[in-house]
């Protein structure tokens, strides 16, 4: 069966994250948004249904069959045995629900940089607020988000390669993504500290590689990264750190 991912059209965001491992295991998917004649307002169908009893609160969420999944992380957590990108061992599992939870939190903050008062203001309505909010993030989130994601790459048991287990997982691809929008949301900033973070650098090299990951990259269903979305780059926000 068809997964349908319900996400905005236009913008990676945290739809991204889905999509990579959707991508990376070959599913057979859609991304609704963007399916002509349906666009949004099947999502929004969804959302603001009287009659669904499992109502979603906001996107991304993934319908499959009459199953509607919300949350990035729960999404992962659903699809990750099903699609091969999760640990064989149970108790790993949660491992990298925890390790995926924590994306989350990081993504929130990144967020944040731009939109530090308010969600339903403009960026031009609180830059100077941006300005501060972004100083302390390079000077103080990054490294400390960053940093513990590379202490446990390179405390694996199973080798640094991946962050859990001894395969890919759906928390590589989300590290990939992770990197991949620091760097363009904060260039500055991350190339002054990459050497830092080898065994994180080098995984976004690895997953960038994988066959299915690289022509998706390559593809029109790879959107680029705008200052619509989470990674968002305002020069005046970036520095050195």
């Amino acid at each position: 069966m068809t997964y349908e991912l319900h996400y905005w059209d236009g913008i990676q965001g945290r739809g991204e994250f889905v999509r990579l491992a959707l991508e990376e295991a070959g599913a057979d998917y859609v991304d609704v948004a963007r399916e002509p004649g349906r666009g949004t307002a099947a999502m929004f169908a969804i959302m603001k249904s009287e009659s669904e009893p499992h109502i979603p609160f906001a996107p991304p969420f993934l319908k499959d069959g009459d199953l509607i999944i919300p949350h990035v992380a729960n999404i992962l957590l659903y699809l990750g045995p099903k699609l091969g990108l999760a640990p064989e061992d149970e108790g790993l599992r949660y491992i990298a629900n925890g390790l995926q939870l924590t994306v989350t939190d990081f993504v929130a903050e990144v967020h944040d940089t731009h939109h530090p008062i308010d969600m339903s203001l403009y960026y031009e309505d609180q830059k100077e607020e941006a300005k501060a909010r972004s100083a302390a993030f390079i000077r103080d989130r990054i490294p400390k988000f960053l940093g513990y994601f590379e202490r446990v790459l390179r405390q694996n048991p199973e080798g640094s390669h991946h962050v859990v287990g001894n395969a890919l997982t759906y928390v590589d691809l989300s590290l990939f993504q992770i990197v991949e929008g620091l760097t363009y949301a904060f260039p500055k900033a991350m190339a002054n500290r990459k050497a830092e973070y080898p065994a994180l650098l080098a995984l976004r090299d690895a997953v960038a590689k994988r066959p299915n990951i690289a022509r998706y990259l390559a593809s029109s269903r790879r959107l680029a990264f705008n200052e619509e979305g989470i990674f968002r780059h305002y020069p005046e926000l970036d520095s050195a750190g």
